[in-house]
């Protein structure tokens, strides 16, 4: 039994690492806000707010065998002394990249597929880009660093009952049109490209699994399922297991319709879902130890997602104000145009 610590671990990717993890024999403690509580004795919540003064205290209280990053750090030169803190404090590392960070050069993406930050460096929209090109710079100081015991990891887009994605929209989007019977405006510029998105649970496992394995050390890795299928196609999915009705549209309007129409809105349409995200991992299978057969596809892992949503988690999606507003702007749009 090793100790590990997840950092922001109660989400959608922590949850399935945590089960992993478990499940491989380790013992499991996860710093999270959200009100969890745990039925293992092998696992504790420790719900409080992520901060050097908590990590200095757990480790003065245990010794970590292996740490799991989930937090996201918009400014990396805050990021570099947390990283050197957590670094010197375990054996072995993980930081949570993303793979939004690739450039739509190469088709399919391999680990050293060219970077936004490579192609582009900070200019035009992704001069305003907190998550991509923050990612890409942590990884370039984690790769110069005098550390050896980290390792990478840039998940596809994952999906569980605790979020629901299908290009830039999610749950509180989609399930309260669902059960209003209301269509939803899609990017037609999308429609044929292959959509970076997979199940959690298959990212979970395979983070979990990454952690101590010998060939995982100072690598980086694409996790996810390469399943590969475009954006219309997982589209027909949510059509079929949710009953809805989707309209295909210019991205333009797609933007004005389904979103705030904000810098995020329009880097994350136009420097990630527009890009052809066709992978090849594996690597990250060869790494893990996990086979083709074992990966869950993306019909199968909905199906069991909506089953776990229950009211309260329907519920959760429905009371979103933004999402409210959102909606009201799809049914403007959509009776504008005749739709």
């Amino acid at each position: 039994m090793k100790n590990v610590l997840l950092i922001a671990g109660g989400g959608t990717l922590g949850s399935y690492t945590s089960l992993e993890l478990l499940r491989m024999g380790h013992a499991v403690d996860v710093i999270a806000l959200e009100p969890l509580q745990s039925y293992n004795r092998n696992l504790t919540y420790i719900r409080e707010r992520v901060s050097d003064e908590l990590l200095l205290r757990l480790f003065k209280e245990k010794r970590y065998d292996g740490i799991v990053d989930f937090l996201h750090y918009p400014d990396v030169e805050e990021w570099k002394p947390r990283f050197k803190l957590l670094a010197e404090h375990t054996e072995r590392y993980i930081f949570l990249s993303s793979y939004r960070v690739y450039a739509d050069e190469e088709h399919p993406l391999r680990e050293g597929s060219p970077q936004l930050l490579d192609v582009f460096g900070q200019q035009g929209l992704l001069a305003h880009d907190s998550y991509g090109i923050p990612k890409s710079r942590a990884e370039r100081h984690i790769r110069a660093s005098a550390y050896k015991n980290w390792t990478i990891v840039r998940p596809l887009i994952s999906f569980s009952h605790f979020r629901l994605d299908l290009v830039t929209l999610s749950g509180s989007h989609l399930l309260p049109r669902a059960l209003a019977h209301k269509k939803v405006p899609l990017p037609q510029e999308a429609r044929r490209l292959t959509a970076g998105v997979g199940w959690a649970g298959n990212a979970g496992k395979l983070i979990a699994r990454l952690l101590f394995a010998p060939q995982a050390r100072c690598e980086d890795f694409i996790v996810g399922n390469d399943e590969n299928l475009t954006w219309e196609q997982v589209a027909d999915i949510y059509a079929e297991l949710m009953g809805l009705e989707f309209v295909w549209v210019g991205a333009e309007d797609y933007l004005r319709a389904c979103t705030g129409n904000f810098y995020s809105d329009r880097i994350i349409l136009y420097h990630d879902r527009l890009y052809d995200r066709l992978v090849d991992n594996s690597k990250v299978r060869a790494a893990a130890g996990m086979e083709r057969e074992e990966f869950v596809g993306v019909r199968d892992a909905l199906i069991y997602e909506l089953s776990q949503l229950g009211p309260d988690g329907k519920q959760r999606f429905i009371d979103n104000d933004l999402s409210r507003q959102i909606g009201r702007r799809m049914d403007a749009w959509l009776e504008a145009h005749g739709l």
